[in-house]
């Protein structure tokens, strides 16, 4: 059998006041195609499906329009959890009406593994589905006696356990004659965030260890993060799908993706993942030689389909004129910065405190005049790095 693991999905988000629906829309309809040309049996959502508790009503249609599209009108299970940003009961308020379409919708964390059929392999599709699972959502507390009050490794060994625990009795009903998969909404110790994410733990408490995960779960399809990644350290593979948009100018670069998993009962999934091309870029140009070079890039039509981020250096100020002119040029300019001399020196000696990967993206981004490293290429300066600094210092 194929699922689709998708995630983060956030309909209703804005950009700096910036609609992003459009893009929404789009991704919509890219995922029907995708479930439609890699004929796909179930399709997993791990969580955040909402931007927020109280999502504008465009959003709410949005959401019930892909559940119809998507589910095949009962042909393709959909299996879906909330995520910290969903409101439980919101999300899961239609599932009187949705049930007999096979679409599962999982508000809050419960001890009872979701079990459906593929009708095309003749076998079962098994999820230990958790909900993002919060103290208020759970309803327990971890920090309420004396051993635990103020002592945050405590708290997070304690919540780290009871997660576990949830895992093991979602999954105790998993056979050798279905396909068993995990899937939730947390926080995998080790896992790469961006700015987008509004945390969900706090101070590290609601961090979850990677060997928590079932071992007897041939995927494990999680969200929260969202740029799409790989958790290490697993005993079977566990996945951030990320999100289908790009929500933070710090994901500059970053593909987005869906992922496949092929599976079969008693085997190792076959894990593709599937780049998406429905969302805007989001793109940081930096006019190191001044108003001059926006106005170049302007009239060159640099950007036209994407949301920018745009530091300007002067030796002056800009004037309100002059930014107003750059916005009507170009609508999809959201920020506006400017860099003056004083300020140039005091980005150079922030440097010092930055990671290599920052520091090579910035180095790349002025030699070239704003474009953005190839994260192959990072990659490659860091082994080189690390290589070196072996050589070294030999252990």
């Amino acid at each position: 059998m194929r699922i689709l693991h998708t995630a983060d999905w956030h309909l209703g988000r804005t950009l700096e006041g910036r609609d992003r629906m459009p893009e929404h829309e789009a991704f919509i309809d890219e995922l029907v195609e995708i479930v439609d040309e890699y004929d796909i049996d179930a399709v997993l959502i791990a969580g955040d499906i909402f931007d927020s508790t109280n999502p504008p009503a465009n959003a709410e249609r949005l959401y019930y329009e892909s559940m119809s599209r998507l589910s095949d009108q009962g042909n393709r299970p959909i299996v879906a959890i909330a995520g910290n940003h969903d409101q439980p009961e919101r999300l899961s308020a239609a599932l009187p009406l949705v049930q007999d379409q096979q679409i599962h919708l999982i508000g809050l964390p419960q001890t009872t593994s979701v079990k459906v059929p593929i009708t095309r392999v003749n076998t079962h599709l098994h999820v230990a589905a958790l909900p993002y699972p919060s103290e208020s959502r759970l309803k327990e507390s971890f920090s309420g006696t004396d051993v635990f009050s103020g002592d945050d490794h405590a708290y997070q060994a304690e919540y780290d356990a009871r997660i576990a625990h949830l895992f093991q009795q979602l999954s105790d009903g998993f056979t050798d004659d279905n396909v068993n998969m995990a899937m939730s909404h947390v926080f995998m110790a080790g896992g790469a965030a961006s700015d987008s994410e509004r945390p969900i733990e706090v101070g590290g408490a609601y961090t979850v260890r990677p060997s928590s995960i079932p071992e007897n779960a041939a995927y494990t399809a999680l969200g929260h993060l969202h740029r799409p990644q790989w958790v290490k350290q697993t005993k079977t593979p566990a996945r951030y799908a990320g999100s289908p948009l790009a929500f933070s100018f710090n994901e500059t670069g970053v593909t987005k993706s869906v992922t496949i998993i092929e599976a079969h009962p008693g085997e190792e999934a076959n894990i593709t993942e599937v780049p998406l091309s429905s969302g805007k870029n989001l793109t940081r140009w930096k006019a190191i030689d001044g108003l001059s070079q926006v106005y170049q890039w302007l009239e060159k039509g640099r950007g036209t389909d994407e949301w920018i981020e745009l530091s300007i250096h002067s030796e002056r100020t800009l004037k309100p004129n002059e930014i107003q002119a750059i916005r009507r040029a170009h609508p999809g300019i959201v920020t506006i910065r400017t860099i003056l001399p004083h300020e140039e020196f005091k980005e150079v000696e922030t440097r010092r405190d930055l990671p290599v990967e920052e520091l090579f993206r910035q180095f790349y981004e002025k030699k070239t005049g704003g474009a953005t490293p190839d994260p192959e290429l990072t990659k490659l300066l860091l082994e080189l790095l690390e290589e070196e600094k072996e050589e070294v210092n030999p252990t």
